[in-house]
């Protein structure tokens, strides 16, 4: 195993942009495979209710059941408690001998903000979705400087269209993969 991609979200519910993102980053950087782990609670949103952990973790398995390149991990969703990645880099660094954490743009602007930022360098290759859209900061911090920007598709789906999709009783089959569908639909998830 060369290296592996991390890619940790809420997935609330995972979508199609999520999967596009994340085979391009495969591609880009040469990835063995990335690896999804729902959070169980997001320190960043951790004021923002999300759906049950269990369905958000099964739905992750669902949509890439049959893609041999993309595996998940319910490390963060079995702790229970708020979800730090640094302390879920210290677990899979003992499996994986080369990570590389992929987040999203507006996350570097925030890193400085992550609990124990250098340390999560010392364990993973910091790997950010670049944007087009988004500005170059003027003043860029260690952690934007020792960032590998990846191009990816730029793919305008979001988890809380879909949520507001579902709660009004409006189609999602071009937004989410059709297990998942059925699975939100079968469960009567996000029908407030």
């Amino acid at each position: 195993m060369s290296a592996v991609g991390i890619f940790g979200g809420t997935f609330d519910p995972i979508h199609l942009g999520h999967l596009i993102t994340a085979q391009s980053v495969r591609e880009i950087r040469s990835l063995d495979k990335i690896i999804f782990i729902p959070a169980f609670i997001s320190p960043h949103k951790a004021d923002i209710p999300a759906l049950n952990p269990a369905h958000r973790l099964e739905m992750v398995k669902l949509a890439i059941k049959d893609i041999p390149y993309f595996d998940y991990s319910d490390v963060e969703v079995n702790n229970k408690t708020i979800s730090y990645t640094v302390d879920t880099l210290r677990l899979l660094i003992k499996k994986y001998k080369k990570i590389e954490l992929i987040i999203g743009y507006d996350n570097i602007l925030k890193f400085n903000t992550w609990k124990e930022p250098d340390e999560i360098l010392k364990l993973a290759s910091l790997v950010v979705l670049n944007r087009k859209s988004f500005e170059i900061p003027r003043v860029q911090d260690k952690y934007y400087k020792s960032a590998i920007f990846v191009d990816t598709p730029s793919i305008e789906i979001s988890s809380s269209d879909i949520r507001e999709r579902v709660a009004k009783n409006l189609p999602v089959n071009f937004l989410v993969p059709s297990k998942v569908e059925r699975y939100i639909y079968n469960n009567k998830l996000y029908k407030e």
